[in-house]
């Protein structure tokens, strides 16, 4: 995919993100960063980051990732384990493509906090509705498994 292209990706921020906070830190080829600076609006009552919070993350940056190749994709599944959380500073959920095939694209998500202790994992299914252009499939890394 042309820079240009990912460059028009990358200013491509919905709403949702905008309203809770959400700023992707960084995207390329099969990868993107999704950062929150906690604040009184993602604690949950017992005052530590909501479980919820932590889902939005995971699932924009794996939805970033997977259509880093210009394809348009929807979640298809979502899993994620909450492992510590933190009630102060700034989280990061990192997106890595595992898999990407003809009709999915299954990615992986940490969200580390700023000292890099991981506070949650998961994986995501992501379904292709639009695929990208020929000149955003090269590299694709399918794996000679197809859907």
């Amino acid at each position: 995919m042309d820079r240009e292209k990912l460059a028009r990706l990358k200013e491509k921020r919905g709403d949702f993100m905008a309203y809770n906070g959400l700023r992707l830190k960084s995207f390329q080829k099969d990868c993107a960063e999704i950062e929150l600076k906690i604040g009184a609006h993602s604690l949950n009552p017992v005052g530590i980051v909501h479980g919820g919070v932590y889902y939005a993350m995971a699932d924009c940056a794996a939805g970033a990732a997977a259509r880093s190749n210009g394809g348009t994709y929807l979640t298809l599944r979502g899993a994620l384990n909450y492992l510590k959380s933190v009630s102060e500073g700034t989280i990061t959920a990192k997106s890595t493509v595992l898999y990407r095939g003809g009709a999915t694209c299954v990615v992986r998500v940490d969200i580390t906090d700023e000292a890099g202790t991981l506070l949650s994992e998961g994986d995501f299914t992501m379904f292709c509705v639009e695929r990208p252009s020929a000149e955003g499939t090269a590299g694709n890394g399918g794996g000679g498994f197809s859907d």
